[in-house]
């Protein structure tokens, strides 16, 4: 064997020798003692600017996951400078004051509490009820109590579907903690789910409606029409939803008619009106986000009619007063129909608008 076929044959042999084995994991560092409920405030150190937020603040924080942290800025326990912090993937600059308040624990089941409700049917099944402004459905960050849940098994006791969890007994769908109106709720697990499943059809081919009136800006350009365009979350402000084009968000569809025009400007264009809107779909905060994506949103509406709130000056005095003290959006669940899941009844339930939005359709009309 000629030293070039020696050489080739050590190589040969080398390349099939079993590679060594790889170096041992590194042994995990111990976790820092967790932060205890309170306030907590970092400074941004000058090597740290540009980070992501969130990102950011889970590993200034000890024992509090990326997770954790958007829920509590989406919840209004963190602030920058001082001020809400409401971009979870913002960009932070060297030397700006971060603080998070980290809230008690609380407790592992909701507890019933002494909340008026307004019962519109209650049988062994279900539940109908008429929601006020200002009550959130279920407990979550920052609405561990005061929801409609705890009243609920106050007024319910055990009788309640526990399909949706210990957090969302009977909860079979969601009004907005500000919008007003109808709303049902499970008693039983056979009753949940044979509302489940109406909810999903949304009327396509079961008796099934869902109506809303909501007083917006402006005028569509049609009386009469739908909207049809998917929903997802906005890319930045994690509180918002928006639409998306293409395959990236979920399909939403949205029925509405003009009812009424009010107050007409110099050109003869009204500067509000009062739509009625059927969903075909039940997206978070649908209505809104169509409404407002066509050009109109919901007055009052504190994500979604930001871009309109110095319309309000243009308003008869009347109106203006209104709205000056709505703090709301101007949306409310008026009609719910549908058979009961478990007798077949055919069941329609009407809610007349409360008072905050009777006073604002009167003073829109008298301008």
């Amino acid at each position: 064997m000629n030293q070039h076929a020696k050489n080739r044959y050590q190589a040969g042999l080398r390349a099939q020798a079993p590679s060594a084995p790889p170096p041992p994991p590194p042994l995990p560092k111990l976790d820092a003692e967790p932060l205890a409920p309170g306030l907590h405030s970092f400074v941004v150190a000058p090597d740290q600017p540009k980070a992501r937020f969130d990102r950011w603040l889970a590993e200034m924080a000890p024992g509090i996951s990326r997770t954790r942290v958007k829920t509590l800025i989406e919840a209004g326990y963190v602030t920058i400078d001082g001020l809400r912090a409401t971009d979870s993937g913002a960009k932070l600059r060297a030397g700006q004051a971060v603080s998070i308040d980290i809230p008690e624990p609380g407790a592992p089941e909701p507890a019933g509490e002494d909340i008026p409700l307004t019962i519109v049917f209650e049988d062994d099944y279900l539940i109908v009820l008429d929601k006020p402004a200002g009550l959130v459905v279920h407990p979550s960050a920052g609405h561990e109590t005061g929801t409609l849940v705890n009243a609920l098994i106050a007024h319910c006791g055990d009788s309640l579907s526990g399909i949706g969890g210990v957090k969302r007994p009977g909860i079979v769908h969601r009004l907005d903690r500000d919008t007003t109106g109808l709303l049902v709720v499970a008693k039983t697990d056979v009753a949940h789910q044979g509302l489940a499943a109406l909810f999903a059809d949304h009327g396509r081919t079961h008796n099934f409606s869902r109506e809303y009136i909501a007083f917006i800006w402006g005028v569509p350009e049609r009386r009469k029409g739908t909207i049809d365009a998917p929903l997802g979350r906005h890319g930045t402000n994690r509180e918002k939803q928006t639409v998306l084009r293409g395959t990236r968000g979920r399909e939403a569809i949205t029925h509405y008619l003009v009812e009424d025009v009010f107050c007409l400007n110099a050109e003869g264009k009204p500067l509000a009106s009062r739509v009625r809107c059927a969903l075909e779909t039940g997206r978070t905060h649908q209505i809104r986000v169509h409404l407002a994506h066509a050009g109109c949103p919901v007055m009052g509406d504190p994500l979604y009619a930001t871009g309109f709130r110095t319309k309000a000056s243009l308003l008869p005095a009347p109106a203006q007063g209104v709205m000056a003290g709505l703090r709301r959006q101007a949306l409310h669940a008026a009609v719910l129909g549908f058979d009961h899941p478990v007798t077949g009844e055919p069941l329609r339930f009407e809610s007349k608008l409360p008072e905050d939005l009777r006073a604002l359709d009167k003073a829109l009309r008298a301008g």
